[in-house]
Formats: structure tokens, sequence, C-alpha cells
């Protein structure tokens, strides 16, 4: 079986490595329009930085070096023009010589990938204007930040991209400011409140986030001095373009292969309408497992799940990729981590569930423990199923654990229910006594079921509150302005409030305020909410005594 792989980065050598290994016999040339292959596409900004240190460890393999261990050729530099799927043949180009070559095929595996989004804005032509896609990328911006050249610098862009460019030009002294055009950084990945959140901490770290913005152009005499936006001017050394990828897919016009703007539909089994003809990776569309409809996930991870099946499918299994839930973790300006799995709560109540979510702030380890931090955890799920439907996290620590078990919990289709009494594993350097994400869970449960009645920082900042005292339920009085109360004193009425006055219990994290409120219900209060996620994540405004 001869077996052509377009592409050589991720999906494509997944594809080519695991297909020899499961059948020895087949004949697999790779062509890559690059001039390396397997490269380290998700490591770059650290490479910005300087985390990553040489070069050398952004590229996985040489063409050399990975046509040994697997026995697979490949062709680099060299571009693929045309498909003729009646002929089974493919066109390419020497990059080097512009010489066409038709390449023959029993099996055609498409995994070109995607390039950066270029905008057509005028001055992109000056020097210091950068995307990043490629080691090359990488190292044209690190060298110029070394050798004293960027000073002030602009990433268009408030994706993962984008912010750990941002973190890692802002380690290496640059002051930086990410502009978008969307309302908020990661759109789509989290909701609202917690992008809104990330942009705070953001800008107490010195870089500052410019969302609603318009990328216009850029000024300067032979580099960037000055870049464009639909709100002002911008002074800069650079201009760092991270505002989207586009699949490398022009080539297939004609190929009968169809497409969804510009990206490959396939089946489970990954391959096309095309017969012989299959995709993976950036270029390629995948499944989401919870609605069933099309995605896309250009992720290294989707590309090698999506590859490794691709191949044993190849090999002639019949394997079904079950698809992707848009889980990812990133590290983020000013030490802080997110990571999300499944639906957010937007995304939730745009595909027709009753949702019901939680914003919890939970210790991440023991607190006594040194480096001990929070998770800002906040969970969706349907109502009437119980299912779990998503997972978003915040912390400075290892949030992608919080996130794995949301995978996993949400790939089996579990119920809030089943989360509570798992037996994940404790010791104080690691986790909590009750650990973290089952913390969260049980804070969700008791919402749906009524012994925790709040109102969300979402709520919070519609304006739902308005009308409702709020009450400072801190270990000490910490709301300036607010009448103070102290758990640990209610014994029946408490002096100057009414049991039927609508109140707000406020506390640092929200434990302190859950507790307060089960007293105060016990006392006959009828009208309290607890603020979930307590002055933590939403910040209560001082006022003085009247």
């Amino acid at each position: 079986m001869k077996v052509l792989v377009l592409g050589g980065v991720a999906a494509g050598t997944k594809v080519a490595a695991k297909l020899l290994r499961a059948d020895r016999s087949a004949e697999v040339c790779i062509l890559t329009r690059g001039k390396d292959i397997s490269y380290a596409g998700c490591g770059l900004p650290y490479y910005v930085g300087d985390v990553i240190h040489e070069e050398s460890q952004l590229i996985v393999n040489t063409p050399a070096k990975y046509e040994k261990l697997t026995g697979a050729k490949v062709l680099t530099e060299t571009e693929a023009v045309s498909v003729n799927p009646g002929e089974h043949k493919v066109e390419a180009r020497d990059l080097r010589t512009g010489e066409v070559k038709a390449y023959a095929y029993d099996k055609l595996v498409i995994a070109t990938g995607a390039s950066p989004f270029v905008p057509e804005i005028p001055g992109l032509d000056l020097e210091n204007v950068f995307v990043m896609r490629t080691p090359g990328d990488a190292i044209a911006l690190r060298r110029a930040v070394e050798t004293g050249g960027v000073k002030r610098a602009v990433v268009a862009g408030g994706g993962f991209i984008g912010l750990e460019v941002a973190e890692n030009l802002a380690a290496k002294g640059v002051k930086v400011s990410v502009i978008d055009f969307a309302p908020h950084v990661l759109p789509n990945f989290l909701d609202p409140e917690l992008s809104a959140y990330v942009e705070d901490k953001m800008a107490e770290e010195g870089i500052m986030p410019m969302t609603g913005v318009t990328l216009e152009g850029v000024e300067g005499a032979g580099r960037v001095e000055k870049v464009l936006t639909s709100r002002r001017a911008m002074k800069a050394d650079a201009l760092v373009l991270a505002i989207g990828i586009r699949p490398n897919t022009g080539f297939l016009e004609g190929s009968g292969i169809k497409m969804f703007k510009g990206t490959i539909l396939t089946d489970a089994c990954l391959r096309t309408n095309v017969e012989d003809i299959y995709a993976a990776g950036d270029c390629a569309m995948v499944t989401n497992r919870q609605t069933g409809k099309p995605a896309w996930s250009p992720m290294g991870s989707t590309a090698n799940i999506a590859g490794r099946i691709l191949a044993e499918n190849l090999a002639g299994k019949e394997i079904s990729y079950p698809g992707v839930l848009g889980t990812g973790v990133a590290k983020l300006p000013g030490g802080l981590n997110t990571g999300r799995t499944g639906l957010t709560e937007t995304a939730a109540i745009a595909e027709g569930y009753d949702v019901v979510s939680a914003l919890s702030v939970v210790d991440d380890k023991a607190h006594y423990y040194p480096g001990a931090g929070s998770f800002i955890i906040k969970l969706t799920a349907d109502k009437s199923s119980r299912k779990l439907l998503g997972v978003q996290v915040l912390g400075k620590g290892a949030v992608d654990k919080v996130t794995d078990i949301g995978v996993t919990a949400i790939s089996l289709g579990a119920t809030v229910d089943q989360l509570t009494a798992m037996d994940f594993a404790y010791a104080p350097p690691f986790s909590t006594a009750i650990h973290p994400f089952a913390h969260a869970v049980n804070i969700l449960m008791n919402k749906m079921e009524g012994t925790l009645e709040s109102i969300t920082p979402a709520e919070y900042a519609e304006g739902k509150a308005e009308g409702r005292r709020i009450i400072d339920c801190s270990p000490a009085p910490a709301l300036r302005g607010k009448q103070y109360l102290d758990l640990t004193t209610i014994g029946g009425l408490v002096e100057g409030m009414d049991r039927e006055e609508p109140l707000l219990l406020v506390c640092a994290k929200g434990k302190r305020a859950y507790l307060t409120q089960n007293r105060l219900k016990y006392y006959g209060y009828t009208d309290t909410r607890i603020l979930e996620g307590g002055t933590t994540f939403t910040e209560i405004e001082d006022e003085e005594e009247e």
C-alpha cells in the first residue's frame, strides 16, 4: 500500500509513524513545504521567553532522524499544489527548484495544517512585525528582543498563543499590550466573567489588555514605531500577530473534497467524502462529542490523537474518533493558569440545556503546606439529567488535574452525584483531604438541592443583587461600610436584621458566607443569598457608614 501524507508537523508525522508500526509493509512518503518537521509549535512562546533555551529543543525530529526511526520517506520544501482523486495523484512543487512533479498514492492523508491569519492592513512589511507559527518565527522575535530593539510590543490576539507570547515578552522586560477584537481575551474558551478576571490579573502585572479593538495598521520609518487601532495609536517597537489561523487547503480547489469555511469535513474514521482520502490536524474538522456537531480543534493534542486513529484505520481497523470537548490549558500572564473542558455556561445555554452553574474558590492543596494557593472552579451541569457539562478553572497551581478529571467525567457521561465520593489522591503537598474538584462538585450539588442559595459573579455584575443589604461574613471585619456578622455569635434573631430582609452574605471565598447562611436559615431568615467566589473573585466597593 502506497500512502502519501501531505504535511509533516503533528498529525502527518503521527500518521506515518503509527502506520509503519502497525503495517511495516506500507510505503509511506511525507511531503511538507517547510524545512523542518515535527517541531514543537506549542513551545514557541517559551523559546521567546528563554524558558526553552536552545533552538534545537524546538525540533522534535529532523527529517533524516525521523526517516531512520520510522521508515517513512520525507521530502521537505515540497508543497502540494493540486489533488487529482480520479488518477490518485498529487502534484507538488519543489520550492527550491520550482519543478512540479506528480506523486501517486493508494491512500492519501491530508495533514497540511494551518497558517497564521494576516489581515490586509498597511505597514505589515515593516521590520519587527512577527507571527508565531514556526521555529523561525520564535527565533526571529527572541533575537529582536535580545539585541535590544524591542522595548514595547503590541500583541494582536488574546487567545492562547497571544497571551503566552505576551507573558514571555514581559518576562524579558518588554512592556506589552494585548489587543483583541472580541469583548474579552480567551473568547469562547472561558465564560465572560472568568475572562474579565484574567484581564484584571494581566493589568495588575503590567500587561494591558484592550478588548473590542480592531487592528488598523502599522506606521514607522522602516520598522515598527506605532500600531494603529480603532481606539487609538500605540507606540511600539514590535507587533506580534496572533489573531488566529486559517487551514492550508487552498490547493484542494476542484478536488471534490467537501469543506466548511476552508476546513476539511471528515467522518468518524477521519475519511473525507472522496474515496481513499483522509484528513487530520488543523486543516480538518472533527466532532464535538457532547453536541455531535462538527468542531474545529486546532490543537496539538487533537492532531496526535486523530492521527493515531487514522493510521490504525489505514492499517485495516475501523476505529471511530469520538471527538473533542474543547479541552485546553494555558499558562497566562501573572503566573495564572487556566483550564477548561466541555461546555461553558454560555455554550450550554446556546445548546438548549437547562443549565445550573456554581463558581467556587477552593484550596489547591493543604492550606498549611508551603506554596498553597486557591483554585477558582466553575462547574456547569444540566438540571434535569444532573450530568456534568463543563469545567473551567483558574489558579496558580496544577489546573490541568482539575481539567482532566472533568474530561474523564464528561467523556463517561457522569452525573454530579457520581463525582462526590470518588477516591481521589490526597497528601498535603498535592491536594486537600476533600479533593478540590470534589469540593467544587459538593458546592454545585448544594446549590442544585437548594441548601446553598447564591448569586453568581455574573449575576452580581448584571445588578441582580440590587436591593440586597451586603453583610460582611469574614472572620474579622473586611468590608468597609458594611455590617459585620460573626457566624459564631448567631444564636437567634440578629439585632438590626429583619428575618424577611433581602441579604447578600459576602466573605473572601464564599465558605464562611455559606456557613452563615445555613445558621441564619435555621433561625428563620428567609431571603439570604451568598456571593459565589466572594471577594476573591468579585470586588466589592467600600462605602462609608451612613
